[in-house]
């Protein structure tokens, strides 16, 4: 399957390994026909991987000796008394997050253009799922990070052999020395922001609750936001899903962001561009993004399925946590804000009838 990029204005751009984003704006990948043959699907590995019809590779077997076993995550009640409600339990990944989705396909496609090394920013779980998928790749892989992220995240890159990167202040200036370093380095950029690649990793989140859920799509899909990769990812899988014919129509997608940090939120409720907020704060880092590079595009996702974007209280994160982990589910402080929005918000956001899935994000053993 030939990938194409596209940018803003629609022109189009072949795959290389350099070119990562155009004058303005960012690249996605142009629409490409799918198709979902669930007999055959059935019949392939419990993994990510069975949807290989859906995936931008020109060799079916890619990712053979990328893979990690990533995907299918188990999709589980949240109690018995919320027999509705589902956790998709992605911190169940090989790497701990569900990051580990669009590193995987986005360090395979590199491979099938030749790529020898790589350089990428993220606050935690995006680098640390690059690093190892690098590291199967055989590739070369530096990753910026914010100093101050967590050591057990910073401890886990550096076991897959990447070299790290600190850079002093925000989220922003972490993603800014990275750019820096892939322009006058010229080197292949591995983000997860930029990169359509990694969408295309992430979609398998739809897919997949398609697939557990008997072929059906949920009424409401509720997600933290901050650079929105899994966001759009799995707006762009229930796109695919309807356009193959397999379903006819998408999930409301809801929305999480910090109430610390909600430069998409408060677009979202105000009805004008996104704007750079400040940043007062939050347990919730891996969506304390203050100047999102995707919003606008997030907003459009979220508006084309009639859904929402709503805030989750920092003074509840922690109680949230800790009463997922009374259930069973130990995880980050991030998953546990996506779960403290819904219990501040259920009665307007969702009706006890709907089938609603929540995701799980990251394994609460970085944090």
């Amino acid at each position: 399957m030939k990938a194409v990029f596209v940018d803003k204005w629609n022109n189009e751009y072949v795959p290389n390994r350099t070119e990562w984003k155009p004058e303005e704006g960012v690249f996605r990948m142009k629409p490409y026909p799918v198709d979902f043959p669930i007999k055959k699907i059935k019949e392939r590995q419990a993994s990510m991987w069975r949807y290989q019809e859906a995936l931008p590779f020109e060799k079916a077997d890619t990712y053979a000796s990328i893979t990690l076993g990533e995907g299918m995550t188990p999709l589980v009640p949240l109690d018995a008394d919320h027999p509705n409600l589902f956790m998709k339990m992605d911190y169940l990944m090989p790497t701990g997050s569900f990051k580990d989705r669009g590193a995987a396909v986005l360090i395979a496609k590199a491979k099938e253009l030749g790529v020898s090394s790589v350089i990428a920013d993220s606050s935690g779980n995006a680098g640390t799922a690059i690093a190892a998928y690098s590291a199967r790749a055989g590739m070369n892989c530096r990753i910026y990070v914010p100093a101050s992220t967590s050591e057990k995240k910073l401890a886990q890159i550096e076991a897959h052999g990447a070299y790290i990167h600190k850079i002093p202040g925000s989220r922003e200036d972490t993603a800014q020395a990275a750019k820096n370093a892939v322009e006058n380095e010229n080197l292949y950029y591995a983000s997860h922001v930029y990169n359509p690649f990694f969408y295309e990793g992430t979609k398998t989140f739809a897919f997949e609750i398609w697939e557990q859920l008997g072929e059906k799509v949920p009424d409401s899909l509720i997600l933290p936001v901050g650079n929105g990769t899994l966001l759009l990812g799995a707006y762009i899988g229930f796109q695919n899903l309807k356009e193959a014919g397999v379903t006819n129509r998408l999930p409301r997608i809801i929305g999480v962001q910090s109430e610390s940090c909600a430069p998409i939120a408060e677009a979202f409720i105000s009805g004008e561009s996104v704007s750079p907020v400040e940043n007062k704060g939050t347990l919730a880092e891996g969506i304390a993004i203050a100047d999102p590079m995707r919003g606008e595009e997030i907003i459009e996702a979220v508006k084309d399925t009639r859904g929402t974007i709503v805030t989750a209280p920092e003074g509840d994160i922690k109680a949230a946590r800790q009463e997922l982990a009374g259930k069973g589910f130990y995880v980050e402080p991030t998953t546990a804000a996506t779960y403290a929005a819904y219990q501040k918000y259920e009665a307007e956001i969702v009706h006890p009838d709907e089938t609603i899935v929540m995701v799980l994000c990251g394994t609460g053993l970085k944090k």
